[in-house]
């Protein structure tokens, strides 16, 4: 993957280079998301221009559940910000503008969107949106107010229509949300084209699993996260040249604390690695059994050691998943 380029203000103090730009929220970047990127690339390629992404922080959706105080309908995010990033740079975009979506810009204007944003701050001369992209203020933008934009403003546009997987279904955040909360996995796998993960600087914890025999990195994870509690069998990125299995814990470990915050708690199998501080990357392979609250240590100790062997199993069946990391 190339360097990329992250523009977090605008306008930025020096001209940008013309870019191929889409538009979108990303969570999850999916293989609908994937085959919108790629176009992007694409036609960065044959025009010479940057490839780039616009997004937003936070998500519309999140800053206008918490404008009419209903944090209850803001959607649950599949991905952190790092993790998103990622995926655009492996999608081959090398310039990103996240963009903090506010009161300002709520309130733009399509014609402002267009105009200030797109064309002189951005430099835009391609285009591409899906089919039901909205912009501007009160979502009054759409993809036949942006064709108009684009015969006045003399930039190339294209309309990605919905992709759909092999049952026919659209591949969409909602969806790959769906999977996520009902613990399939292989049906993320599908949705995203590789196993969905997390990554993350490894934290000090409790040193609790460690005691009982099983020492675990532990990764913070946002309170909102899409994915069900529970236990995964999962493999790890990052600790060397070849990915290690693991079992993994994701929650707010329920026996021993009443703390909310949600940590993924990994344990090596057959490893012994000093990741502290580093930064790691967990594939979910796997739903075990959903996240439970033990009466005492020697419960959970028990049910640690049976989680365990499923995930030895599981690798002694499957192996590790290998997948190129220019995909």
């Amino acid at each position: 993957m190339k360097p990329i380029r992250i523009i977090r203000h605008l306008p930025c103090p020096h001209p940008l280079p013309p870019c191929a730009l889409t538009i979108g929220n990303f969570d999850g970047v999916h293989r609908g998301h994937q085959a919108m990127l790629a176009k992007a690339v694409q036609a960065a390629e044959q025009r010479s221009l940057i490839p780039s992404a616009m997004t937003f922080e936070p998500h519309p959706k999140s800053y206008f559940a918490k404008l009419l105080g209903k944090p209850e309908i803001a959607p649950l995010r599949i991905n952190g910000l790092r993790d998103r990033i990622q995926g655009l740079a492996r999608a081959g975009i090398e310039q990103i503008a996240l963009l903090r979506f506010n009161q300002a810009m709520a309130r733009m204007s399509p014609d402002a969107f267009v105009r200030d944003l797109l064309i002189k701050q951005l430099n835009v001369r391609w285009l591409i949106v899906g089919a039901d992209f909205r912009y501007g203020h009160s979502r009054a933008g759409n993809t036949s107010t942006l064709r108009e934009a684009s015969e006045q403003y003399d930039f190339d546009f294209e309309i990605l229509q919905d992709v759909r997987d092999e049952s026919g279904d659209r591949v969409s955040s909602s969806n790959l949300r769906l999977a996520l909360a009902c613990a399939d996995m292989s049906a993320a796998s599908n949705l995203i084209g590789r196993p969905y993960q997390i990554s993350g600087h490894v934290l000090h914890g409790q040193k609790l699993g460690r005691t009982l025999g099983f020492p675990t990195m532990n990764v913070r994870v946002p309170s909102n996260c899409a994915i069900r509690f529970g236990i995964y069998v999962v493999q790890v990125r990052g600790l060397g040249p070849n990915a290690m299995p693991g079992i993994a814990s994701l929650g707010v470990r329920p026996t021993v604390t009443n703390s909310k915050d949600v940590l993924l708690e990994t344990h090596l199998i057959d490893a012994n690695v000093d990741a502290y501080g580093k930064l790691v990357e967990i594939d979910i392979l796997q739903h075990v059994r959903d996240e439970a609250k033990f009466p005492d240590l020697p419960t959970l100790t028990a049910a640690m050691q049976q989680d365990r062997q499923h995930a030895v199993n599981y690798f002694a069946q499957n192996g590790l998943q290998n997948y190129a990391e220019s995909d």
